[in-house]
């Protein structure tokens, strides 16, 4: 996955939008590539193809957290144990290097190499329904206007939100895994979205219990900027116990792959035992 990001993003010149964008895509944990090349693998699809949709999605990542981190949403300093793009850079920079990895991402799709061109239109198509206004945009929306709010959220809204924030960018590697397999996604995506939400009570338990050193990011700040989060409303063990019972849910939906399913089996323990 690093290396074919490295060899595609090489392609953009020395100025600082490419610099940026090779800076932004370097690190992290790779677990939505990851997740579409193990979506894709369990259909036989050629790992070349499918490590095109893992580079798009990772890309994708990579913009909104570029855009997350800035004064005018999040304000972190911090990402991946590095100092933030717009803090490396500017401003101005750390917006055009989100808004060029937006665009590289649904040019990757746009390859040939991704497959043939109906499947590089239900790729794109999904890809843009599950960032944009219906999907991760709308997530970050909801987080942005439960900040102002007169009261803290519900356990459903901070569900729905988060949903659409994390979990819409963790379900869409899952279906293209189908997509390029000419397969039924509904298991996958009954998988996905039980990791999608694990993940996210897994970063708010990580928010109380975790250190900041290793996450490479700050620790606390929804509770300190009063923030709903799944601890707060649920307690620290039931958040616990529902992120596990999340897991079973998601390696119970492997059921009909077997065997070949077992890097995913291990990507959803991995999704609540992590550190960071």
């Amino acid at each position: 996955m690093s290396d074919f990001l490295i060899a595609e993003l090489a392609r953009f010149g020395p100025d600082r939008v490419a610099e940026g964008m090779r800076y932004a895509t370097d690190g992290g944990k790779r677990l939505r590539g990851f997740l579409a090349l193990e979506s894709a693998a369990l259909f036989d699809v050629p790992r070349d193809q499918a490590m095109v949709a893992a580079g798009a999605v990772e890309c994708l990542h990579a913009y909104s957290l570029v855009h997350d981190d800035l004064p005018c949403m999040d304000d972190d300093d911090l990402r991946r144990g590095q100092p933030t793009v717009h803090v490396k850079w500017d401003e101005a920079t750390a917006v055009l290097v989100g808004d060029a990895l937006q665009s590289f991402a649904f040019e990757l799709l746009a390859d040939p190499r991704a497959g043939d061109a109906a499947q590089r239109v239900a790729l794109v198509a999904s890809l843009a329904r599950a960032s944009g206004a219906q999907g991760m945009v709308l997530g970050q929306a909801q987080d942005i206007a439960a900040e102002t709010a007169a009261a803290p959220l519900t356990l459903d809204q901070i569900t729905q939100l988060q949903g659409n924030k994390t979990g819409r960018l963790i379900e869409w590697p899952a279906l293209a895994g189908a997509m390029l397999g000419r397969a039924d996604p509904a298991p996958l995506l009954a998988y996905a979205r039980a990791i999608g939400l694990a993940f996210q009570i897994a970063d708010d338990i990580l928010d109380v219990t975790g250190d900041a050193a290793t996450a490479g990011k700050a620790l606390q700040k929804d509770a300190a900027a009063g923030k709903a989060t799944f601890v707060s409303l649920l307690g620290l063990d039931a958040a616990k116990l529902r992120a596990a019972d999340l897991v079973a849910e998601a390696e119970a939906a492997l059921t009909p792959y077997g065997e070949k399913a077992h890097h995913l089996t291990a990507l959803a323990r991995y999704v609540v035992d992590r550190d960071k």
